[in-house]
């Protein structure tokens, strides 16, 4: 079994000590301090995209070399259901695969929660299709857009509708939930508003449901990170992606260049400044984190940060510092 599918395995277990976490503090994440051989100790609670979460437990399991009394964990309720934990101060760190909204900023405020934004990955938002399928080699924005727009409910349901040269092939959509980062990502950039998308379609905040919609249907389509296409490889294909400039495949040396475009994204956490001020725990863990971030990239399968983004969140841990 592979790194990723052994994190996600145990996610519901790590997601059930949390929540035991949380009880124990009154719904406050733990606070902690020095262990009894002088080491950090204490609890690191983080939440939100279930496309971040690999990364973040990629950390964690390093970090448990260097802190063994250190208990990170991790759940998954979705970029959307993150910050609204995050600002109602039940969490450490917001794992979010977009950048904050400002309705979220607004909750922070009035709930007096300071944060850091911290790039810690890049990733391509990978449009895939069943293995089987050997016709969708490469799509255009607008052909994406006659899938996925609003307008497409109820009338696009065959492959021939996309293209004249397409089989005749009922459309099978799956992808991400209204919470994801993913969805809000996706949807603005390829309908040209945020949220705007056919309901007609099996949308889940966790990716693993897409990998199996796509696996299990021949005229399957679908969104997701590129981690999950790498990830699985039998049960699904990345197709190229022409955003004007030619069809271009989604992968590190693209995403990180921008030729893979629009769909190329990074990806955040976001740190409760207080958390990270108040709980050595928690600075000990995110300043590792960020030192890391090209050893966890690889592990977890996503890609790293260019020079200048490393640069930038080394930056900005010395203004938390």
């Amino acid at each position: 079994m592979s790194y990723r599918s052994l994190k996600l395995a145990g996610l519901s277990a790590t997601i059930a000590v949390a929540a035991l976490v949380l009880t124990a503090c009154g719904g406050q994440p733990a606070a902690g301090g020095d262990s009894a051989d002088g080491g950090v100790s204490g609890s690191v609670v983080a939440d939100g995209s279930s496309t971040v979460a690999p990364l973040t437990e990629a950390a964690a399991d390093f970090f448990r070399d260097e802190a063994p009394d250190v208990n990170v964990t991790v759940a998954t309720s979705g970029t959307g259901g993150g910050f609204a934990k995050f600002c109602a101060e039940e969490t450490d760190i917001s794992n979010a695969s977009r950048p904050i909204k400002d309705e979220e900023i607004t909750l922070c405020e009035e709930a007096g929660i300071e944060y850091t934004e911290i790039v810690i990955a890049n990733d391509g938002l990978s449009v895939v299709v069943n293995p089987e399928n050997d016709f969708a080699k490469c799509l255009t924005v607008e052909q994406l857009n006659t899938i996925w727009g609003p307008e497409a409910e109820g009338t696009v349901t065959n492959w021939n509708q996309v293209d004249p040269s397409f089989p005749d092939l009922e459309l099978a959509l799956f992808g991400a939930g209204t919470d994801s980062g993913t969805f809000d990502y996706f949807t603005d950039a390829i309908n040209g508003e945020e949220g705007a998308i056919r309901t007609d379609y099996s949308p889940s905040e966790d990716d693993n449901i897409t990998v199996q919609g796509v696996a299990g249907d021949e005229g399957a389509i679908g969104f997701l990170g590129l981690s999950y296409v790498e990830e699985n490889p039998d049960s699904m294909k990345a197709v190229e992606v022409d955003g004007g400039a030619g069809c271009v495949a989604p992968t590190a040396e693209t995403v990180q260049d921008g030729t893979y475009s629009p769909l190329g994204r990074e990806l955040f956490i976001y740190v409760n400044n207080a958390s990270y001020a108040e709980k050595p725990q928690v600075k000990s863990f995110v300043d590792f984190y960020v030192e890391s971030e090209a050893e966890v990239a690889e592990a977890a399968l996503f890609i790293g940060l260019t020079e200048e983004q490393k640069t930038t969140a080394q930056d900005e841990l010395a203004t938390l510092g």
